[in-house]
């Protein structure tokens, strides 16, 4: 889903609301999180997931064409981590399986029986 997919959807979930005003809040929400993210700070939608960011240190890498060695300067990227609600709702609950007894287990078991 791109952008403009996601604020059609929610124009057509609000009807109260015109499309371009829900265009508005779209990307007031992005710059919001996207202003955080540049000063550094964590963003956290509980039941959506975390965006934060990580420091890459400097290192040398490859050329892939040539093969030569070329600096790489740190750099900071942007991480998303889901929230548990989101990994459950992509990963619906499937039955439990139970764990086998290991070699330890069953020998321990059949002395206490004994």
């Amino acid at each position: 889903m791109i952008k403009s997919e996601l604020v059609q959807k929610l124009a057509e979930q609000n009807p109260h609301l015109y499309q371009r005003d829900v265009e508005n809040v779209v990307n007031a929400i992005l710059r919001t999180i996207s202003d955080a993210l540049a000063r550094g700070d964590r963003v956290e939608l509980r039941g959506f997931g975390i965006f934060s960011v990580k420091k890459r240190g400097a290192r040398t890498g490859r050329n892939p064409k040539t093969g030569d060695l070329v600096a790489v300067s740190e750099k900071v990227v942007p991480v998303f981590k889901t929230g548990k609600e989101m990994r459950q709702r992509l990963n619906p609950a499937s039955p439990k399986k139970r764990k086998r007894a290991t070699a330890g287990a069953t020998a321990i078991s059949r002395l206490v029986e004994a």
